[in-house]
């Protein structure tokens, strides 16, 4: 039994998220199309098997990739350049397999993942982009991007982030690391880059709400250690939409 690992490109806007939803999870009669099962089922076109794709973790609907990480396990001795080849052929053109490799048979990419670096883009001008609607978060007013710098190293290190986890959220360890917290801008587009041992629901969407809160000037200087402290959904900014994510990176 071969272990297969995959470095997948994605444009998500099509797709409801990574994960494959069971038809309890389904409450429209359209289908959902996600990621992952539109790669098993190339793979099953290619492998003549069923496999299970495994990601290094679940983006949602409208959330782009870079270099999602997953791995499969197949009987197949397809060389692993074939096997790359034979998936682009056979995928849409918004998911691309970057690279194809063996992986050590326990290799897990979920569960071996020591960090994920995420990007979050906004296009900061008085007027959208046609080209950009799905690929940034478009806002028309001013932000002090210097004000955001400024407050956001209160995030760097391990703290409970409860405060920026999605409501209703089940999980209940909401204790996380942040290794990397880089705010620039450039040509309009301000950019979002962050790198953690983990992330809760929806937390890089509303840790950039909460700052743009703050880069316009609703939330005063020092109101983010306070909403990081209180662990009160509530006293954060908003989730931003989700065309601005990107999953860059994993590290193992």
């Amino acid at each position: 039994m071969r272990n297969i690992r995959l470095v997948v490109e994605y444009d998500g806007t099509k797709f409801a998220g990574w994960q494959s939803q069971h038809k309890s999870q389904v409450t429209s009669r359209k289908p959902q199309v996600t990621i992952q099962n539109t790669i098993e089922e190339a793979l099953h076109k290619i492998l003549q098997e069923k496999v299970k794709v495994i990601a290094s973790g679940r983006t949602d609907a409208g959330v782009h990739a870079l270099g999602q990480i997953a791995n499969f396990k197949t009987h197949s001795k397809i060389p692993c350049l074939n096997l790359q080849k034979a998936l682009n052929t056979y995928l849409p053109d918004d998911i691309v397999i970057m690279s194809a490799e063996d992986a050590g048979p326990d290799f897990h990419s979920r569960f071996d993942a020591k960090s994920k670096v995420y990007s979050y883009s906004i296009l900061n001008r008085t007027y959208p982009s046609a080209l950009l609607k799905n690929r940034a978060y478009f806002f028309s007013y001013p932000l002090n991007v210097k004000l955001m710098q400024e407050a956001s190293g209160v995030l760097l290190g391990r703290h409970n982030f409860k405060a920026f986890q999605a409501s209703g959220s089940t999980v209940k360890d909401s204790i996380r690391t942040i290794k990397r917290l880089r705010i620039t801008k450039e040509n309009n587009i301000i950019n979002f880059e962050i790198e953690a041992d983990g992330f809760l629901y929806n937390m890089v969407r509303n840790i950039v709400g909460t700052l743009v809160e703050i880069g316009r000037g609703k939330f005063p200087a020092g109101s983010l250690k306070k909403i990081l402290l209180s662990k009160n959904r509530r006293l954060a900014g908003p989730t931003v939409p989700a065309c601005g994510l990107y999953l860059l990176k994993v590290e193992y």
